[in-house]
């Protein structure tokens, strides 16, 4: 079995590919192409912390991955980084481990992150005034990196909760290029941005309907477990177009169950975001539509990015 660090991750990574990848496995998950397992969920209250357990094989694929993924959310207190994890990658052909990527919770991340990336570039209007992050941390972080891939805009209007990390973000954004406002009100945020990503461990809504302009898209990828919210039930009923990375997964947690558990939407609303890719279902097909993509994380990310960076890793 082969072991990779973080570090070896992150030199050798094709993020063309991982993106060309990952679309491919949400476009077969919503063909029923790939085994998923639940997901199991720890909740660590005494520590502001949470771990989930996915594992995932795509059907014809020589390989299956199991990862583990962490959040203490506390940690940047203590100098450490709020996401941890690893990813196990196995042989379907003899069981036997073939890789142990370390890669300290960054694949997980970065699947997030370029899952954001691929939404942005289907839903996003066609004129981005601002970009709208909520949250300081290393996916707030990953998130703007890669949708800078597809959008021209470098205004960034960012929320948090601290001032000092405020400042590290704003630091971070203009080594990318971007011009930078930060807030410590979270209502600032939709009225200036028309593309909002929301990456927080919330457990209350932090962005209300009557708050959001007609032509904004909202990509929220904080609400990944039970309990945990970051958008105002109503504002997905008043969605025009409501996108989710797994339709079961959706309904029992993350932004649309609450919708779903409040009565203000039914199942028949939430479209998944394979069929978008495939062509199976419409995007957004004007300026004027509020679009949101609610990603809870499929599984099926951790066995393309671990194939991806598997493959990326041996290649160098």
């Amino acid at each position: 079995m082969k072991l990779y660090s973080r570090q070896h991750l992150e030199n050798s990574m094709d993020y063309a590919k991982a993106v060309q990848m990952l679309e491919t496995g949400f476009i077969a998950f919503s063909q029923g192409q790939v085994q998923v397992p639940g997901v199991q969920n720890f909740n660590f209250a005494q520590a502001n912390g949470d771990c989930c357990v996915k594992s995932a094989y795509i059907s014809g694929e020589d390989c299956f991955t199991v990862k583990v993924s962490t959040g203490f959310y506390d940690n940047p207190g203590k100098g450490l980084d709020s996401n941890n994890g690893l990813m196990l990658v196995l042989s379907a052909l003899t069981g036997q481990p073939l890789a142990l990527l370390q890669d300290e919770g960054w694949l997980t991340c970065l699947r997030t992150a370029l899952a954001g990336q691929i939404v942005a570039s289907r839903l996003a209007p066609s004129e981005v005034q601002c970009i709208g992050i909520l949250g300081t941390g290393m996916q707030a972080r990953m998130q703007l990196q890669h949708l800078l891939a597809v959008t021209d805009c470098r205004q960034v209007l960012v929320w948090g909760r601290r001032p000092a990390e405020l400042e590290r973000y704003r630091a971070f954004a203009e080594q990318l290029g971007c011009q930078v406002e930060t807030t410590l009100d979270a209502k600032d945020v939709p009225g200036k941005a028309n593309l909002i990503v929301t990456t927080t461990p919330s457990r209350t809504a932090l962005l209300r309907s009557e708050w959001i302009r007609p032509g904004t898209h909202i990509t929220a990828v904080g609400a990944d477990a039970p309990g945990k919210q970051e958008l105002e039930p109503a504002l997905l009923a008043r969605a025009d177009r409501l996108f989710v990375d797994a339709i079961e997964q959706c309904s029992r947690y993350g932004e649309s169950a609450h919708a779903l558990s409040a009565g203000l939407i039914d199942r028949g609303k939430l479209l998944e975001l394979g069929q978008l890719l495939s062509g199976k279902v419409e995007g957004r097909s004007n300026d004027r539509q509020i679009t949101v993509a609610d990603l809870t994380g499929v599984a099926v990310q951790d066995a393309q990015i671990a194939r991806c960076a598997l493959a990326c890793c041996q290649a160098v």
